[in-house]
């Protein structure tokens, strides 16, 4: 390893996560290579200014996430890159800053379109009525906030973020439900960095919202197909 750690400070209850936090940095930006072992209990614990308890339990979490894997008399390695969990909301989080905004950006559009159209049939179909008034309740806060004489840019991530995430809750198929925390984890420097300034496509989301409203599978799935073409979207 070609760098070393700060000494972590905060609340016994956190610690293991910053520690977390901070080895996995160094690994998703390659300070820590793949295939690489990292330095030994003791060497991190005084690094870190942590107890073996804490550093123990950070390795574990970075160990469910595809990123350490540790075998007797060889010490903690960095996993191959191929198994990373990129899935996961709290390593996106943990990614910030470390990677090409505009590449980051594109290929979450690209998982975007590969799977958001699909969400929005499913929703047009198995949508409750409860799920239906809520989305109804949201799109009009989306229209109010499009149509304010002062526009505000956070107020308009929230609630596009909360209408895209509640078309995968409404899909009635639990395998969507983590992509739609993904959204919500991604959704805001998503946003920020691929949209003009003021830019809403409201009558873009209009068209899902109708569709969805309507019960129409295909014109909810074209109409979000539509809504994500790299074209509309301020990217490289």
């Amino acid at each position: 390893m070609s760098g070393s750690f700060n000494v972590i400070s905060g609340s016994k209850r956190s610690l293991h996560v910053q520690v977390a936090r901070e080895i996995a940095r160094g690994i998703l930006s390659g300070e820590l290579p793949q295939g690489s072992i990292i330095p030994g209990e003791m060497a991190l614990c005084e690094q870190f200014g942590v107890s073996r308890t804490a550093l123990r339990e950070a390795v574990k979490l970075l160990t469910s996430k595809g990123l350490l894997e540790s075998r007797p008399k060889i010490g903690t390695r960095v996993v191959d890159r191929a198994y990373w969990n990129f899935l996961d909301p709290q390593l996106i989080e943990w990614m910030d800053g470390l990677a090409d905004v505009d590449q980051f950006c594109s290929q979450f559009l690209g998982l975007r379109r590969a799977i958001e159209p699909e969400a929005c049939a499913l929703a047009a179909k198995f949508a409750t009525a409860e799920q239906r008034i809520e989305l109804s309740e949201t799109f009009q806060k989306m229209v109010a906030v499009s149509e304010a004489e002062e526009f505000v840019q956070a107020d308009w991530t929230s609630i596009d973020t909360k209408f895209h995430s509640l078309i995968f809750n409404a899909t009635g198929n639990d395998f969507y439900l983590p992509f739609g925390n993904i959204l919500t984890t991604m959704f805001v420097n998503f946003i920020v960095h691929s949209s003009e300034e003021g830019s809403t496509c409201i009558n873009e989301h209009r068209q899902i919202y109708e569709a969805i409203m309507a019960g129409n599978s295909d014109k909810a799935r074209q109409a979000s197909a539509n809504h994500l073409q790299e074209s509309k979207h301020r990217l490289a």
